[in-house]
């Protein structure tokens, strides 16, 4: 059994209602539990296990720390107009590692003008100012991982 046909069997199961999928096939057998392990037993392949527990503790403590930093995003957006990250990506200030960036605190700006780039699936997007002014503040550092809707400038 390959490890795509595994992988979903794994998230089916992880998804769905059932406990328990277990699946008999030519090159061996399949077991899934839930909450204890997944563990494919065969004549030739190794054993594969899909622990379940230590994810969702992950889950549990990202909002804890989550909230704190759109709470500081909250306090900056109110001084003036705020360019949002149209996707989910990397932030970079430059073209490349040795440019200069595109924009500096209280650089005056059009709209239209590039004020960054976002990687997102190995494609660098330019992403433009959607206002007039000066750029006031600058919330993301160059190499962050930026979430949809993020604040990344402040624009007077």
């Amino acid at each position: 059994m390959d490890l795509r046909k595994l992988k979903t069997l794994i998230d089916l199961v992880s998804d769905s209602n059932v406990s328990e999928l277990e699946i008999t096939e030519a090159e061996g057998k399949v077991r899934i539990v839930k909450g204890g392990g997944a563990v494919v037993h065969g004549y030739s392949q190794p054993v594969y296990q899909h622990m379940q527990a230590a994810p969702q503790p992950m889950p549990a403590a990202a909002p804890a720390v989550a909230p704190a930093a759109p709470a500081a995003a909250v306090e900056e957006v109110s001084a003036g107009h705020t360019v949002k990250s149209p996707m989910v990506g990397t932030f970079y200030r430059a073209s490349s590692p040795g440019a200069k960036a595109f924009v500096e605190v209280g650089d005056s700006i059009k709209e239209g003008d590039t004020i960054c780039i976002i990687e997102a699936m190995k494609i660098l997007n330019e992403i433009e100012a959607d206002k007039t002014g000066t750029v006031s503040k600058i919330l993301c550092e160059n190499g962050q991982a930026v979430e949809y809707g993020q604040p990344l400038f402040i624009i007077e």
